[in-house]
């Protein structure tokens, strides 16, 4: 890690912050310190939206194809420096490496694909129905706007959220978690090489983020706000921003649930939840967080996920053959063991895992809870690491009514072989994705969001790119 950069990323440059505090950022494979990076203060925060504003009349007059370029040299040297991205991820985030590898292929499609969008903007020219007014729509961008990022995927959720800006000509300050600020600003060091203009993008990671953030969404040049992370800190900054009207864009909680019918693939499903639930450890926000299997397969279903979850091996994610990383953090663990213990407390049944690994690091077992009643903690809380609760139901009804049960609605996942069935869950299932038959939904083509508490806009495909523009109506007499 000696050669990635550890200071804040300023208008073009790299300096310590005002007061030349610095944090620890760890790695969760040991717990021992990976490096010391900068901690950006109110002030610093202030100078990263000074030189966003500074360079956003300049970015959006910037041709549609030049601001692409960029993106297209960024998506070349994110995929050439690919193992050192990957490498970062795994010793900051803890994620085995050929999981990283794959987030940094993910990351980079980002880039490319709104490369090839930026150039896509259009607004459009038409006559109102009774003929007396000649009707001009064009996009704009939104302005400077501040992109708040998690832990999870550090990477991906930076790329998620900056390429859709720069497509539309926005500049942006970009806050990464205080767990995985490498990652974030190795891309920075990405962006500076392949010479994006100063103030474009601008990185300030932060031991402290609400009073480094606060006076910039107070500031009225700061246009828009996207976040990724927690229902409650969503809430927290929508009322943040509900003070100058800024655009929000909030990718929040999930639960999603797995419904598994008496007519699915088995071996299918079997295969599908195991990659939704121990991708990344259980840490992803579309990851399956309740199963629900039809009673006449639920038994068989439950010993071939806990025997394929109880055969995972644990360890340090640098390590080869490795599938199951450390949690991200001693705290993220212990809420981790905190609710699994409730919910056993509560009436599960604890069927593998269920007590964390001695240390060092920060280690969690895969784990499967059974026979949970309805209002069992684990259905209800997001956990966030690799715990599977299995629940039976006996009608479609039944489970349509299990899985809405709750405040989110981001992801949620299907397997039966019924196309009609399939068809009707699509249209009554509370989220803003499902995943038929599948274990992947996640792609840069698609548009990633969910409803309810789960968030407000979309990442991804052709809406990502709107969630940065304005449409302007202009009417002219005929």
């Amino acid at each position: 890690m000696a050669d990635n950069p550890t200071t804040l990323y300023v208008n073009g440059t790299w300096r310590a912050s005002a007061d030349g505090a610095t944090f620890d950022v760890l790695n969760p494979a040991t717990g021992e310190v990976l490096a010391q990076v900068a901690s950006a203060t109110p002030a610093d925060g202030m100078a990263a939206l000074d030189a966003a504003d500074n360079a956003a009349r300049e970015w959006a007059e910037t041709p549609a194809r030049e601001r692409a370029h960029y993106l297209w040299r960024a998506f070349d040297a994110v995929t050439a420096r690919a193992e050192e991205f990957a490498r970062c991820m795994t010793l900051e985030m803890g994620k085995p490496l050929d999981q990283a590898r794959a987030e940094v292929t993910y990351g980079a499609e980002f880039l490319r694909w709104f490369a090839e969008e930026a150039a896509h903007v259009h607004g459009e020219c038409y006559h109102t129905p009774e003929g007396a007014l000649q009707v001009m729509t064009l996009k704009r961008p939104v302005g400077p706007c501040l992109f708040i990022t998690p832990w999870n995927f550090p990477l991906a959720m930076a790329t998620r959220k900056i390429a859709p800006a720069l497509a539309a000509g926005c500049t942006c300050v970009l806050k990464p978690s205080e767990d995985t600020p490498l990652t974030a600003l190795l891309f920075a060091q990405v962006l500076d090489e392949v010479g994006l203009p100063a103030g474009v993008v601008n990185v300030v990671p932060t031991a402290d983020t609400p009073p480094m953030t606060g006076p910039m969404i107070a500031d009225p040049r700061l246009r828009k706000i996207s976040f990724t992370g927690s229902t409650a800190v969503g809430r927290a900054l929508l009322k943040e921003a509900a003070e100058n009207v800024l655009r929000t864009s909030m990718e929040l909680g999930g639960l999603a649930p797995f419904i598994v019918f008496d007519d699915a693939d088995l071996d299918a499903a079997v295969d599908a939840a195991v990659a939704t639930k121990m991708r990344n450890m259980g840490e992803a926000c579309n990851a399956s967080s309740r199963f629900y299997v039809h009673n006449s397969v639920r038994e068989e279903f439950t010993t071939r996920v806990s025997e394929a979850l109880g055969a995972m091996r644990v360890g340090d994610g640098m390590s080869d053959g490795t599938e199951v990383g450390p949690i991200v953090s001693a705290k993220q663990r212990d809420h981790v063991v905190d609710l699994v213990n409730r919910s056993v407390a509560a009436g599960g049944r604890l069927v593998c895992g269920g007590h964390p690994c001695e240390g060092p690091g920060f280690f969690y077992p895969p784990t499967v809870v059974a026979d949970l009643a309805p209002d069992n903690p684990l259905l209800h809380e997001e956990v966030f690491g690799p715990v599977a609760p299995i629940c039976g139901f006996d009608t479609e009804e039944e489970a349509l009514a299990l899985a809405n049960a709750t405040e989110f609605g981001l992801a949620g996942y299907v397997h039966t072989r019924d196309v009609a069935r399939i068809m009707r869950l699509a249209q009554r299932l509370e989220v803003g994705m499902i995943g038929v038959n599948s274990a992947t939904i996640s792609n840069a083509a698609a548009p990633f969001g969910g409803v309810k508490a789960s968030g407000l806009g979309r990442e991804g495909g052709l809406d990502g790119i709107e969630e940065f523009l304005e449409t302007i109506y202009v009417g002219m007499p005929r």
